[in-house]
């Protein structure tokens, strides 16, 4: 229920699944796992995967912490939308992308939770977009020796306020990964 007009489609957006953002992520299998089932299934669907690759001091452009986990590949054709900021639509090309591509629907899974997962969210919603969370396919290291929640918790709390996010004419939400049915949220052929 998009409000962006003439944009229909969905797209698996993967955000910062890098070596240097997931070498002490929480559960970071088991959410690499999902990730990888996500992408997969998005593909076997014909619904566009959007890669999103995070660059800062700790992550310097071509560095190995700044390259995608080796569990992952980038498909050939796949766009990759380079950033600086946590929310991935600001500075980047990450919004023509996806206009190119009818895109008003977003399926968002990657890291970190409390930080560039939520960002990218309230920007997507912002902008328009339906942006679903896949609440099994985040993840965010232990920050808890500044201040921060435990990771588990973090995550928890990130799924549990976003299930109830509301503005007019968009739809937010959240989805296990096994329940996420790019079939029925695949391209339109005509």
């Amino acid at each position: 229920m998009t409000t962006l007009t003439d944009r229909p489609q969905t797209a698996l957006v993967v955000i910062d699944v890098q070596n240097g953002v997931m070498a002490e992520a929480y559960e970071r299998d088991a959410v690499v796992a999902n990730i990888a089932l996500l992408v997969e299934r998005a593909r076997a669907s014909h619904v566009p995967v959007v890669w999103v690759q995070h660059s800062s001091d700790e992550l310097p452009l071509e560095s190995e912490a700044w390259q995608y986990i080796p569990e992952l590949t980038i498909g050939d054709g796949e766009p990759v939308v380079r950033k600086l900021y946590g929310d991935s639509f600001e500075g980047t090309d990450l919004e023509a992308v996806l206009a190119s591509q009818g895109v008003g629907r977003l399926v968002v899974a990657g890291a970190q939770t409390d930080a560039c997962i939520r960002s990218t969210l309230h920007g997507a919603f912002v902008r328009g977009y339906d942006a679903t969370l896949v609440s099994d396919a985040h993840t965010t290291e232990d920050l808890s020796a500044y201040g921060a929640p435990t990771p588990d918790l973090v995550v928890a709390h990130t799924n549990l306020y976003w299930q109830y996010q509301t503005a007019p004419g968009r739809e937010a939400g959240i989805v296990e990964t096994a329940a996420v049915d790019f079939e029925a949220l695949a391209p339109t052929r005509g």
